[in-house]
């Protein structure tokens, strides 16, 4: 704890007593008063030593958030003001720091807030332990747990819109850190006799109504259901809708929560159709048919809603109609039919759904359990919450109210025992000596009702099983025989025996004295509930269905497997599962948490004395404090005793330099506290009276009001006198920083003074300088001037007379090439005048002689002219066709798909026949360059393209890579000589791959080599080993159509490869790896080629289990690589990022 922590307690700013256990005066009025106090105030817990009571405040209060959390994270239990938090905070320290096995029990009536209750411990133990992916998947699948077991296990009820119908006890398991590793939960007595009957204003399941309300259109019609809550028999309509429950969106909810623990969606189908199953089986109405015999037979009035269950689980409707009109009873080798009457007929209807129900319930659970137990089999510490139901008393109590008392009956026992002990245990261990507390024991009242020779249930079984006429009354009638005596039980017939009346007491009811009062039981349906029957021939009926959860859960219907033994009583069921539940609390450290509902209104801020009073009695809460004060009331170790009381001696104020326990004997002795008011332990004061601390708290408190008055005259006169220091300071500073700036600006004048003065001086002499340069400048200036006219003048003159001189030479020059040109001009005239004379005489003899050959062939021109022209035309065009095809030819590349086009529609053919003649010359030009081995490798990229091409994204990218087959070099590199000798035969491919582990997804590297007739796995570094698989075990090869390396090995079922289930493996190679698996597989004449299935979900068989592998595209937050991650015990998801 730091220092400026201020540290609380318990006894601080405390609205009436936030203990019982300091209760004073002790009775049961000022305990109600107390309980009432504290309401007013929004205090809904208060504690009973280290028993939580939480009244429920039927709204919602700021003390359950993330703040609250961190308050009570790591702090003793009395150090703050009483909360759940406290407790649960102190049961999961115990836990984890000192390897104690923890239960919280959680007790109250129906409305009281014990599932709230349970939700805040879960919630509180899954905020304060460890982080990580893991961890968090484990804590969110134990609280979504919640929602799916609410949904099929609670119902809305007179006093609970949210009430449990059935008992739960969840282990929480945590590893050595205290984090928790996974769950098992065990589910109590579930009141299936709901599904069939509400009691006016309440509900059946919500399950029920959340399907109707929230599922799709499309899957409604699959289930062949209707909307309309008024269609169905067993739901009640007076209380269909709930204010505050929005069944449409739980129904999200609960599918949501069932993917989060783990269904597969098929089971999640499976298991509204069993939902859908028993609306419809309550539709079924039956009428009378009278037989040849007499007797009257059951028959289906409207078969419609039969036929629609029949389809909704595979089942033949002759098989169910005939089980709802006959009964089969079997007696070691003899068969008896009988024909059931209406009224047999709807109890068999009724006995079949509450069976489908319950065992679906119960199979839930199961698979829930499945999902969340731990995956490591080391040793684990354990949390268990019990949240069951508690004592109940109605006007009408049936067989149901016996068993439920029975339980709280022995709850109550394990409650004392363990107090009583714990209380012992500490005295010891202080070294403080232990007083027997007188208490009632209830064992006798458990033995009453469990004893096996003459408990009620032993005769209750006793009844069920003797042969003959088994009745109610005929129950009743052995328990006045046998428990007339005993002190706890009455009845009519006992009263009466006495010579006692008791007209509150009726003749077919009984009563027994339990611990939280008397409770009078109508013994009407005790048999038939005991027995839970279901006839055979429906078990047998349920079997035959080709629904997969259905036959399932009737294994007793299988005809191979008949037995003819009785099934065990729901009592008996029900006395063992109790049994087992008090074993796993005796090894546990118990801690407790005590429900009280405040009123039946559930109004908040109302208080009804009445029944706060009366569950105080039925929950022992009375009887709780008085153990607890049976000794010391109050007990704190030494160190927080004399830290909160130290200011009340001088000797221990305000430090203590020895141990504490002296300390405290000094401060004790101080304020002369009577010795037989405390006792000195080991390590704590025991204080017997609560009037010791509440003076001990009041001396505290003026004290506490003394010394702040003494630190504020001391804090007031330290600020004055700090405020004073401080203004002094300041003046100081001020004059100082004033001085320092007067002379700051008295030197800044003088020195822009100098520099004023400096400058006009250099200025001056600057100018001086200037002048005289600039004379110096002008004198230079003047003779350049003078010098350049001069040359000037000189230079004109040498031109005038060069330019006279080339005059004369030029005009010498035109005369002679005037008259040369004129000479040839001449000589020109006379040459073409001669040519021109030729000319004409070689064109007039070139005419002459065509007249006379056309003269001299006119006659054999005229016959064949057009024939000659034509194929003269012809044969001209083709050779100028041929020559331009030669010059235009495309390369000689096979995909090079350009030609030339053609010039004339007549060509057409022969172009055409060219283009495919020249491909297959170029064709087979190209193939003659190939060696063997080429030729073998586009073979191999053939058959790769015929098995993925347009199949699997992955294909197109491995195009462009050669196939090389042995990148690891097997026989080459020295690391791998131990794996080269265990292979024989030549090595087709090896190359290193991941082999994916399933319970988290991840990859292990794997060396994989391919020979002729084996695949052989082995480990990358040691080059051992792992797996040889002959190819002929190879049954199947599965890959998605994504951008991934992932494949699956599946091996035939049977063969010696298969004991250890298929290979899910993953490599960037896995086009080549496939098609040289293919390539083999269809080389050998011995054996069937290996398929390769195409689909982004299939089953990989891992050694029992069945494991789904599914793809699917991931968002871009995941990154650009491919992750695969169990999600549950029956799927691994690939998560393949978009392209």
């Amino acid at each position: 704890m730091s220092k400026m922590e201020v540290k609380t307690s318990l006894l601080d700013n405390m609205i009436g007593v936030g203990d019982m256990v300091l209760l004073e005066p002790l009775s049961e009025e000022t305990f109600i008063e107390n309980l009432h106090k504290r309401f007013e105030h929004n205090e809904i817990y208060t504690y009973i030593g280290s028993v939580v009571i939480s009244m429920n405040p039927y709204k919602s209060l700021p003390i359950f958030t993330a703040d609250k959390v961190e308050e009570y994270r790591n702090r003793n239990f009395y150090e703050l003001s009483p909360h759940i938090y406290a407790l649960a905070d102190e049961a999961y320290r115990s836990l984890r720091d000192q390897d104690k096995d923890q239960c919280i029990l959680i007790t109250g009536e129906s409305g009281a807030g014990k599932t709230e209750a349970s939700k805040l411990v879960m919630s509180y133990v899954a905020a304060v332990c460890g982080k990580g992916q893991e961890v968090n998947k484990v804590k969110e699948q134990l609280l979504q747990s919640n929602p799916v077991l609410e949904a099929f296990g609670n119902a809305k009820t007179v006093r609970n819109d949210n009430s449990s119908r059935f008992g739960k006890y969840m282990d929480i398991e945590f590893d050595f850190k205290g984090d928790p590793l996974g769950g098992v939960i065990s589910n109590y007595l579930l009141e299936k006799s709901r599904v069939v009957k509400q009691p006016r204003g309440e509900r059946n399941f919500h399950i029920f109504y959340q399907l109707l309300s929230g599922a799709s259109e499309d899957t409604l019609k699959k289930l062949k259901l209707d909307r309309d809550f008024s269609k169905y028999n067993y739901l009640s309509l007076d209380s269909a809708s709930v204010n505050g429950l929005d069944d449409a969106a739980n129904f999200r909810t609960v599918r949501n929560a069932m993917q989060i623990v783990g269904f597969m969606e098929d089971e999640v189908q499976s298991v509204l159709e069993l939902v859908a199953a028993v609306l419809k089986l309550g539709n079924i109405e039956f009428k009378p048919e009278s037989r040849v015999n007499g007797f009257d037979e059951s028959r289906v009035k409207d078969k419609n809603d039969l036929k629609e269950m029949c389809e909704l689980l595979g089942i033949e409707q002759s098989v169910l109609e005939r089980a709802f009109s006959f009964r089969t009873v079997e007696a070691k080798m003899e068969k008896v039919s009988t024909t059931l009457n209406v009224a047999q007929a709807y109890y068999a209807r009724d006995a079949l759904a509450k069976n489908i129900y319950s065992r679906m319930f119960s199979w839930l659970v199961t698979r829930i359990n499945e999902s969340i137990k731990a995956q490591t089999k080391s040793r684990k510490k354990v949390m268990g919450v019990l949240d069951i139901y508690g004592f109940e008393i109605f006007e009408d109590n049936s067989f149901e109210q016996f068993i439920i008392n029975y339980c709280n009956e022995k709850l109550q026992q394990i409650f004392i025992e363990l107090t009583l002990r714990e209380e012992q245990e500490e005295y010891v261990r202080e070294g403080i000596e232990w007083t027997n507390i007188e208490y009632f024991n209830n064992a006798i009242i458990c033995d009453l009702i469990e004893n096996n020779q003459n408990g009620i249930l032993a005769m209750l079984d006793e009844e069920c099983l003797r042969p003959g006429t088994v009745t109610d009354e005929t129950f009743l009638d052995k328990l006045n025989t046998v428990c007339a005596e005993h002190q706890h039980f009455e009845s009519r017939l006992s009263k009466n025996s006495k010579f006692l009346t008791d007209h509150s007491l009726p003749h077919n009811c009984f009563r027994i004295q339990h611990y939280a009062g008397k409770v009078l039981y109508r013994v009407e349906g005790f048999v038939d509930k005991n027995n839970d029957l279901l006839y055979r021939d429906l078990s047998q009926a349920m079997y035959k269905a080709n629904h997969s959860l259905m036959k399932l859960l009737f294994p007793e219907g299988n005809p191979a497997k008949v037995n003819l033994k009785r099934p065990p009583t729901a009592g008996f069921q029900f006395r063992a599962s109790v049994g087992t539940l008090m074993k796993n609390l005796l090894t546990k450290n118990p801690n407790y948490i005590r429900c009280i509902k405040p009123n039946d209104k559930k109004a908040a801020q109302v208080f009804t004395d009445s029944l706060v009073c009366h569950q105080v009695r039925y929950l022992g809460l009375m009887e709780n404090v008085r153990v607890r004060r049976a000794g010391y009331a109050f007990r704190q170790p030494y160190e927080p005793c004399l830290e909160r009381y130290k200011m009340l001696c001088k000797q221990t104020w305000p430090h203590w330099k020895g141990p504490a326990r002296e300390g405290v004997e000094v401060l004790l002795k101080d304020l002369e506290v009577p010795e037989d008011e405390f006792s000195y332990g080991r390590s704590k004061i025991f204080i017997r009276n609560p009037r010791t601390l509440f003076f001990l708290e009041e001396k505290r408190r003026q004290c506490l009001e003394d010394l702040a008055t003494l630190i504020q005259k001391i804090y007031r006169g330290w600020k004055c006198r700090t405020h004073f220091l401080l203004l002094k300071k300041s003046q100081v500073v001020v004059a100082a920083w004033f001085r320092r700036y007067a002379q700051q600006r008295k030197y800044q004048k003088i020195k822009s003074s100098s520099i004023v003065v400096q400058s006009f001086i250099r200025g001056w002499k600057a100018r001086k300088i200037l002048r005289e340069l600039k004379y110096q400048k002008r004198c230079k200036e003047a003779v350049t001037t003078i010098a350049a006219y001069w040359h000037g003048t000189q230079a004109r003159w040498e031109l005038r007379r060069l330019k006279e001189a080339a005059r004369n030479k030029h005009a010498v020059s035109v005369i002679w090439a005037a008259w040369q040109g004129t000479k040839a001009r001449r000589e020109l005239k006379r040459l073409k005048e001669e040519a021109r004379r030729k000319h004409a005489v070689a064109v007039i003899w070139a005419y002459w002689l065509g007249l006379k050959v056309r003269r001299e062939y006119r006659k054999f021109f005229r016959a064949n002219a057009g024939k000659k022209i034509y194929e003269f035309t012809i044969q001209r065009i083709m050779q100028k066709y041929f020559l331009g095809l030669k010059n235009t030819m495309p390369s000689m590349s096979p995909i090079d798909k350009s030609w030339p086009a053609r010039p004339y529609l007549f060509l057409e053919g022969t172009h055409q026949e060219l283009r495919k003649i020249f491909h297959l010359w170029r064709c087979k030009k190209y193939r003659s360059q190939f060696t063997e081995e080429k030729k073998a490798i586009y073979e191999e990229k053939l058959e790769a393209s015929e098995i993925f091409k347009d199949k699997k994204a992955l294909y197109p990218s491995s195009v462009g890579q050669p196939f090389k087959g042995d990148y690891l070099e097997i026989n080459k590199n020295p690391k791998y000589q131990k794996l080269n000798s265990v292979v024989d035969e030549k090595v087709l491919l090896a190359d290193v791959v991941n082999k994916i582990n399933r319970a988290n997804g991840k990859g292990a590297s794997r060396i994989f080599l391919l020979t002729k007739k084996n695949f052989v796995l082995a480990d990358q570094k040691t080059g051992q080993v792992k797996a040889s698989v002959p190819l002929p075990d190879l049954s199947s090869v599965s890959v998605s159509t994504q951008n991934d390396g992932f494949f699956a090995l599946k091996l035939k079922e049977g063969t010696p490869s298969a004991a250890k289930g298929d290979f899910l493996l993953s490599s960037d190679r896995l086009i080549e790896i496939i098609t040289k698996l293919h390539r083999t597989g269809a080389a050998s004449a011995d054996r069937e080629p290996i398929s390769v299935d195409i689909s982004d979900e299939f089953l990989v068989q891992f050694k029992q289990d069945k494991v789904c592998v599914k793809f699917i595209q991931a968002g871009p937050k995941n990154g650009n690589s491919v992750t695969c991650k169990r999600k549950n015990n029956r799927l691994l998801e690939v998560s393949v990022p978009s392209p």
